[in-house]
Parts: C-alpha cells; structure tokens; sequence
C-alpha cells in the first residue's frame, strides 16, 4: 500500500491504514480508480489515470501530485508488491482534518493505493444470470464520475444476490439499458452487430472502451457485422442472441439469462468468446501504448 499521508510503500497489513477523520471515510467525498497487473505489465494504466483525473476534477479535489508523479508512484507500489497478476486500485480523497461536511477543513488530499493479488484471468464459464435492477441508479453527474459513493451499486449487487444472480442491470431515466453495478454490459444483435450502451449517463468503462476499440479485428474477419455505441431498449437487447458484462476484473463474461429470460440458446455465444479472446491477447500482447513494463526490485 502506498499512503501519501506518510508519502511511503509499506508491505505491513497493519500498517494499511486510513484516518477515520479523512473524509473519503465519512463522507464519501473521494474517487478511485484501478489497473489490471499481468504478466508483470500494468494495463491500460494511463487510460485508467486519464479517467482519474476527470473524476478528481468533477469531485473538486485537487491531486496532492501532478500526473507524471502520480504515474511513477503507482508504478513503484506495484513493483514493491512483486505482484505480477492481480490489481492495481487507488483513491484520491479530499483528505483529513475534521468530521464536518465541507472539505475546506481538510489539510490536504490524499492518495491511497493497494495493490491486490489474483490466481489468474478469469476463465469464461457456462455463463451468469442478471435481472433488471430495482434498486436507483444514481444520477448521472455521478454515475459518469468514478467516485466512492457505491451504496446503490453495493445494494443493486445484494438485489441480484439474493434473488440467485450475478448481477442487476440498470436501465436510465429513458428506459434504456444502461450498466451494471461494477460492469459495463453489450450484445451481438442478430445481424452479428456488437451493441453497447452510450456512455453519457454511465460510467465510461475502459476495458468496455477498449474493447470497442479493438472489436473493428472482427469486423474484418467477418465475426461481426458491425460496432455500435448506441441506444439499446431493454426489449431490443433481450431478443439479442448473445449479452455480455464487460469490466477490468472480468474481463468479458457471458450472460446467458435476464429476469429468467434466456438469452440466445443459453450458452457463451462465439462473438462474445472471440470478443473475451481478443481482449486477453490485449492484456498479454498489446502493444506499449496499452502495457506499461514494472521495473520489480532484482530484475533487469
């Protein structure tokens, strides 16, 4: 963990700690973000510190560092880790000083940064079942903004849990499909058009935007017919032969039901595999732009 509070690393459990007074713990008035780590590469991390810096400014903190430091600290935590598979998350904060509600009684902000180790990629199963959520979804001035208020995601997860699903699936104000609580969603329609959701009331998911930008390859190979961000109806998207949640900790999954509903013929479909294919390759083989190297203690 790093903590900018001791502007330090510590490998020490104990000593991965938060101020109860830093106002990302009492008031939620903090953003986060993450990157996946394989193979010893950190992925998509600038994308990822793009998209950070977007939510720091919509929360109205400022970074305790400018963008290139930050960069090179999270880096540097990850190589003190000697995590080669896993994830990269951290967190700015308005910071600690107080328990009121304006953080202008914050001495300063703050960067927090874990680093959690996983056993591998995630295989793609059988499939998972989601149904629409009940639960609010939140506004979009702060669904689009990555901040730490996750309680409608956290009760939209226990919702699908406790009716025996995955996940709950959110439709906007307009009665459009619209996300997950931690996952972007698409379909393959059944002209074999990749389908996802417009992203001006959703968060604006960069493994989903990735993989929008690497499913044209398909296109070419004839896989797919076409790449589509766009209104999706609910009803639309249910008579679509494939549905898939897309996310950094995923990260493409088949969904083969919806409120009992089965989606094509209830098996992961082909473009969905390719798709989670092509995105792996990413992951492991993508050019530089996408795989930063992690200069780990010992290694050359």
């Amino acid at each position: 963990m790093y903590s900018s509070l001791i502007d330090g690393i510590t490998t020490d459990p104990a000593a991965m700690v938060i101020p109860m007074d830093d106002h990302m713990v009492h008031r939620g008035h903090g953003v986060f973000d993450t990157a996946t780590i394989a193979d010893g590469y950190l992925y998509e991390l600038d994308a990822h510190l793009d998209r950070f810096h977007k939510s720091a400014a919509a929360a109205k903190i400022q970074p305790p560092f400018d963008r290139a430091t930050m960069r090179e600290i999270l880096i540097q935590t990850v190589a003190s880790s000697g995590c080669k598979l896993g994830s990269l998350r951290y967190w700015l904060s308005a910071g600690p000083g107080g328990f009121g509600l304006s953080s202008s009684e914050c001495t300063m902000s703050t960067l927090y940064a874990v680093v959690l180790s996983l056993p591998a990629i995630p295989d793609p199963d059988m499939g998972v079942t989601v149904i629409t959520a009940s639960t609010p979804m939140k506004h979009p001035q702060f669904a689009t903004m990555k901040n730490v208020n996750y309680l409608p995601n956290a009760l939209s997860k226990l919702e699908a849990e406790s009716q025996g699903a995955f996940a709950a699936i959110w439709l906007d104000d307009e009665g459009f499909v619209a996300e997950g609580p931690n996952v972007n969603v698409a379909f393959i329609s059944k002209s074999r058009e990749l389908l996802v959701p417009e992203f001006d009331k959703i968060l604006s998911g960069c493994t989903a935007r990735r993989t929008v930008a690497l499913a044209p390859k398909l296109v070419e190979s004839g896989v797919l017919s076409a790449v589509k961000v766009t209104k999706i109806s609910p009803e639309q998207a249910k008579d679509c032969p494939e549905m898939m949640l897309i996310g950094s900790s995923l990260p493409i999954t088949p969904v083969v039901k919806w409120d009992g509903q089965v989606i094509g013929n209830g098996e992961a479909g082909p473009a969905t595999i390719a798709l989670r294919n092509l995105v792996v390759d990413d992951i492991l083989n993508g050019p530089s732009a996408v795989r930063i190297p992690v200069p780990y203690t010992g290694e050359a």
